[in-house]
């Protein structure tokens, strides 16, 4: 098949894709773009590197048929948000907050992911009495470094992909299509050898996720701002987060987001930790528990699960991480 043509209409289908998926609404932080799905209580999903209204959706997606109305806004620099000259972390917090006002939600859950996260904690910081449940799923979140290194680290080759691919849609296409398994690695930050062994259904979320990223030249400004907030995301008054909250990471995810999860849950008052052995950034083969831990979490009238530490499948509890709570 010839490679032009091939690029020329897949390339087609996305942007029609995100050109009729979502609406612009003007906010008192500016124009915000999101989608909506499902109806019932409000859960605004917060996605991350890379994404946009179209991930938020794939993130929290199934949640929707369960009585929740998933807002999914595309973050600033991403798709239809524009990126502001104040692009932080709380910033971002406080664009969802106009974004809810413009829609006439008070209060609302939230599921911040990956790099969603930072802005998601900020939330539930400034905005107390509008977070009703907090979820935090492979949180770009502070760990402690005995070495002072970054609390969350980029994989191996992913700064030579910001550089290439990652600057271009044509490039980003070409990667996918001839090293599917090193983009796994180092933009999924999912070992290759994990979404082999998944089963197909798992196989195809894993590559829609990856599709989803295309095009990916509209998404660029707030790829390379996420990259600056991430490289150097501070200590959060984590102490002052008051909604039940829930976080969730996999040992083997490429950023290293096992401890800064660990970490989070340890210092917010009101928090489970629930951790995989094995998964990769993008949670591979644990979606049907994850969404059951999920809705048991936001209403525990609803449990179909036992404690998530008397599941075999999942990590027990961690002890403290050195430097963390517990061991000032």
């Amino acid at each position: 098949m010839p490679l032009f043509p091939s690029y020329r209409r897949e390339i087609a289908a996305e942007r029609e894709r995100i050109a009729r998926g979502a609406q612009v609404v003007e906010t008192s932080a500016g124009p915000v773009q999101y989608a909506t799905l499902g109806e019932g209580l409000p859960l605004l999903a917060i996605h991350g590197a890379g994404g946009g209204f179209d991930q938020g959706l794939d993130i929290a997606g199934s949640i929707a048929g369960a009585g929740y109305r998933v807002i999914a806004p595309s973050r600033f620099g991403y798709l239809g948000t524009p990126l502001p000259a104040d692009a932080s972390a709380p910033a971002q917090a406080r664009a969802h907050a106009s974004l809810l006002d413009a829609l006439g939600i008070h209060e609302t859950n939230v599921v911040g992911a990956s790099a969603g996260a930072p802005s998601a904690m900020q939330f539930a910081i400034q905005f107390p009495e509008r977070t009703k449940h907090l979820i935090l799923m492979v949180p770009a979140a502070y760990a402690p470094r005995v070495d002072g290194a970054p609390s969350v680290t980029p994989p191996s080759g992913l700064t030579f992909l910001f550089d290439t691919a990652l600057r271009s849609d044509f490039l980003f296409w070409a990667l996918l299509r001839g090293a599917p398994k090193f983009a796994t690695r180092a933009i999924l930050a999912t070992p290759p050898a994990v979404v082999a062994a998944a089963s197909l259904p798992e196989q195809a979320r894993v590559a829609e996720m990856m599709r989803h990223i295309l095009p990916v030249s509209p998404r660029r400004l707030g790829l390379l701002n996420d990259a600056a907030v991430t490289r150097a995301i501070p200590r959060y008054p984590l102490e002052r987060i008051a909604a039940p909250t829930l976080v969730l990471s996999a040992k083997d995810d490429g950023y290293g987001t096992w401890d800064c999860a660990r970490y989070t849950a340890q210092a917010i008052p009101n928090a489970r930790f629930v951790g995989f052995e094995s998964g990769g950034h993008l949670l591979v083969g644990h979606q049907d528990e994850l969404r059951a831990e999920i809705l048991a979490f936001l209403d525990p009238i609803c449990r179909i699960l036992p404690p998530p530490f008397d599941n075999p499948l999942k990590a027990r509890q961690s002890q403290p991480i050195e430097g963390g709570p517990g061991n000032e």
